[in-house]
């Protein structure tokens, strides 16, 4: 029973904050990323803000360091081997290395069938979403085993665990969830925690255009037991706790955030009045 005065939702506890880390995301000017940047930021963390986006990157670090925040911007290819690595150093001088690191920066490419799916394409996906995870764990984490001790959380997607519209995209993030537990097994004796986070159907500035456009918004609602979409706010509570050492005894998971969308598969294959207990909804 909380004492009285006490609320739902108040300061988190302390295991719970980042002041004196620094955390390093990739891909921080998109809508998903900037709602976890945010997020680390309340938390106390010190940031390092990697894009290709400069634009989107200059302003995101100007509001941080208006409210304090200690943050380095730097324009970023993560599938380029030499950029991450030069990055990496650059991290290094300035902050002597990281604590936490999130490799969010990903690329959808377009809808297609297998037959018709392009090398391009595919190799583009390939780069970005897995090599450059790849290189951020190799580059970023290696000051985590220095230290003995860190977090690394890998944005992938429940498109990983089900057949979609772009084949290139769930077979990359498929691959960024084995490459999640074999990074947990081979650092975790040495102090360095990975998991994964799998966003569901979450609306953002770069997907807006899909929702506002289409009744898309009310279709995929209604597939959602909690009847909603997701917003970067729900993956970015989901990323800093397992940063955190609240998740302290957590290695090597894979996290769905989709409101339990994932869960309704017979659900839907149902009659309708008998669906979700028949209950009205």
């Amino acid at each position: 029973m909380r004492e009285e005065g006490e609320q739902q939702g108040s300061r988190p506890t302390p295991d719970a904050r980042l002041e004196g880390r620094v955390a390093v995301v990739t891909g921080a000017a998109g809508g998903i990323a900037q709602g976890i940047v945010e997020h680390l930021a309340r938390l106390g963390a010190d940031l390092v803000l990697l894009d290709i986006n400069e634009q989107g990157l200059t302003a995101l670090r100007d509001r941080l360091c208006a409210d304090g925040r200690r943050v380095l911007a730097l324009r970023c290819d993560v599938s380029d081997p030499q950029q991450v690595a030069a990055t990496a150093d650059q991290v290094e001088q300035e902050f002597d290395g990281c604590d936490l690191l999130v490799n969010n920066a990903g690329r959808l490419p377009s809808a297609s069938s297998i037959e018709r799916q392009s090398v391009q394409a595919w190799d583009d996906s390939m780069a970005v979403n897995v090599r450059g995870v790849f290189l951020c764990t190799q580059h970023f984490g290696r000051f985590m085993l220095r230290r003995q001790a860190g977090s690394i959380v890998n944005i992938a997607s429940i498109g990983a665990g089900a057949p979609n519209a772009s084949p290139p995209y769930a077979a990359a993030k498929a691959a960024v969830i084995a490459f999640t537990r074999q990074t947990a097994v081979e650092w975790g004796p040495r102090g360095v925690r990975a998991n994964a986070v799998s966003p569901g159907f979450v609306r953002t500035p770069l997907s807006e255009h899909m929702y506002a456009t289409t009744n898309m918004a009310q279709l995929r609602s209604a597939m959602v037991p909690l009847r909603r979409l997701g917003v970067p706010a729900d993956i970015a509570g989901a990323v800093a706790f397992l940063l955190s050492d609240a998740a302290a005894y957590v290695n090597g998971q894979d996290l769905q955030v989709d409101g339990g969308f994932m869960q309704t598969t017979l659900m839907h294959a149902q009659l309708h009045e008998q669906q979700y207990g028949g209950t009205p909804s």
